[in-house]
């Protein structure tokens, strides 16, 4: 067997492994060992790698972010920031159309501004909207599909972890990610909420249980309102941590680190200032700020060893020579990529598909010319797509789970997920073909 040939068994291997259970950190260091063990008959290499890689893996300072920002998502989810945000959108927004499908859009939107991850989006808002949507008429089902459908903008407006994830894998600066993922982020929420009104608008009883009666009760609460100094009180919060943080990234007052250390320091301000934070949420909080970052680190280290087998095994090269002499150009093989990525986002979680994929296809991608930011944006796109594809859909199940209702079935969720999907699908081939919405304050 020859090594490209042996090479593309390991990659096998690796799928199935993660498919049956194995944990996929451990996947990547048992196939990477054994990949370099065997490709170059020599143990002591293996081994010589391994400890190479778990010294300067993740020696740079920039991959201090990680713990940083998601101590900044967890002190901000137990501020309830998620919720005030919620209600103020609720209020703006009551005259519209779905007005709180809209209001749940534009509060994940801002949520995912100061957090980064999805599943914290689809906990939070599955507590404060759904029941809120429910008790205003919504079909029990749609209103989870839109906390679940909403809640993948945290994994594309920055800061994202996934970004974060995919600037280490392939060696771009983090901050142009953070960028980048500008345009199509707001394009996904512009894109949601051109959607719930359309969908309401066409079909009312895919949307709500007594259309008529949503109607009246709309038109009703219209002449209510939040008074505006409680609004104020309760957006000061979310904005001042937007601008402190992103303001300060994109100005270049920050680097990506330090973005992270003050938006940690600003979110335990705002804990503290809300007294929401007592000794024993401090404690949980920095439990698991601890617990998801050493996973994510690990999850780094062990991808950095499978990139040094692929490297050795000669597999990116030899992908490369295949893609081009099969005829694909850059935009081909750049939605081929993207429809690899949508099939293994129907078994595979989102760090799973970056782990496995990027380090194959960076290098191609770089080889044909494609611009690593836009070629991160479509890849992050088209993972956050599996969230809500099932059978895997770990934002579906986020949402049924913490939602805990047997009315509810995790089939309705997945079938009201399905016009975010469409808009998502829309957006990523506009993204694929219009480069320029990556690249365009880059």
């Amino acid at each position: 067997m020859t090594t490209l040939a042996f090479g593309f068994v390991l990659i096998g291997v690796l799928i199935a492994l993660v498919l049956l259970g194995m944990q996929i950190a451990y996947a990547l260091f048992g196939v990477a060992f054994v990949g370099i063990w065997m490709i170059r008959d020599n143990i002591d290499l293996a081994f010589r790698m391994l400890e190479l890689t778990a010294y300067s893996g993740i020696a740079d300072y920039l991959f201090a972010t990680i713990p940083l920002f998601v101590l900044m998502g967890l002190l901000v989810s137990v501020s309830n920031v998620g919720r005030d945000t919620f209600e103020v959108a609720e209020d703006l927004l009551r005259r519209m159309i779905c007005g709180l499908g809209v209001a749940t859009v534009a509060a994940n939107t801002i949520f995912a501004a100061v957090t980064g991850v999805s599943i914290a989006s689809a906990a939070v808002f599955t507590r404060v909207a759904v029941p809120e949507m429910k008790r205003h008429g919504y079909r029990p089902s749609f209103s989870a599909g839109t906390v679940a459908g909403s809640s993948v903008l945290g994994m594309l407006i920055p800061p994202s972890l996934l970004l974060i994830i995919y600037g280490v894998l392939a060696e771009v600066s983090i901050g142009g990610m953070f960028i980048a993922g500008i345009i199509p982020g707001l394009m996904l929420a512009g894109g949601f909420v051109a959607m719930l009104i359309s969908v309401t608008i066409l079909f009312p009883g895919f949307v709500l249980e007594d259309p008529e009666g949503t109607r009246q009760r709309r038109l009703d609460r219209a002449q209510e309102s939040m008074p505006l100094n409680v609004m104020v009180s309760k957006l000061i919060p979310i904005i001042l941590l937007v601008i402190l943080v992103l303001g300060g990234l994109y100005t270049g007052f920050f680097t990506p680190t330090e973005a992270g250390g003050v938006g940690a320091f600003g979110a335990l301000v705002v804990a503290l200032s809300r007294r929401s934070l007592n000794r024993k949420k401090l404690w949980q909080v920095m439990k698991q700020t601890g617990v998801i970052s050493v996973s994510i680190l690990l999850l780094l280290v062990a991808a950095s060893f499978y990139s040094r087998m692929l490297a050795i095994a000669g597999l990116p090269n030899a992908i490369a020579g295949l893609v081009t002499e099969s005829g694909f150009g850059p935009l081909g093989f750049l939605f081929f990529y993207a429809l690899i990525i949508l099939l293994m986002g129907m078994i595979l979680d989102s760090t799973s598909i970056l782990l496995i994929m990027v380090p194959i296809a960076a290098p191609i991608a770089q080889g044909m010319g494609i611009d690593l930011m836009h070629f991160g944006i479509v890849t992050v796109i088209a993972v956050e797509i599996g969230l809500l594809t099932p059978p895997f859909g770990i934002s579906v199940f986020t949402v049924h789970n913490t939602l805990n209702d047997p009315s509810v079935s995790v089939e309705q969720i997945f079938g009201a997920t399905l016009p975010f999907i469409a808009v998502m699908l829309a957006v990523l081939v506009i993204v694929a073909l219009v480069p320029s919405t990556v690249t365009l304050f880059l």
